[in-house]
């Protein structure tokens, strides 16, 4: 998920990287992403469509907000337990 120069967790983080967000994913969580391919018996393949289905409102939301600095994804998230945690920039002051 994270070695190969094309892994996928790479991918995501370069596609939130061009919006000028970060990525987090704790060891947890890919831990609960592995075990889920397996037991869905998709091994490798199936991870794509278990990230597609975490990151898909958070993928859409980022463009349209300007104050995102990072998403983080746990355990929870993958659990389906909570969402994605979503940290913002604070806003400056105006002069």
């Amino acid at each position: 998920m994270t070695e190969p120069k094309n892994a996928l967790i790479k991918q995501y983080a370069k596609l939130l990287e061009m919006d000028g967000v970060k990525l987090n994913i704790t060891d947890g969580a890919m831990r609960e992403l592995a075990k889920a391919a397996i037991k869905r018996g998709t091994g490798a393949r199936g991870l794509r469509s278990l990230m597609e289905k975490l990151m898909l409102d958070t993928m859409y939301e980022i463009p349209d907000a300007d104050d995102i600095s990072s998403v983080k994804i746990d355990e929870k998230v993958v659990l389906g337990q909570a969402q994605p945690a979503i940290h913002r920039r604070q806003k400056k002051a105006a002069a």
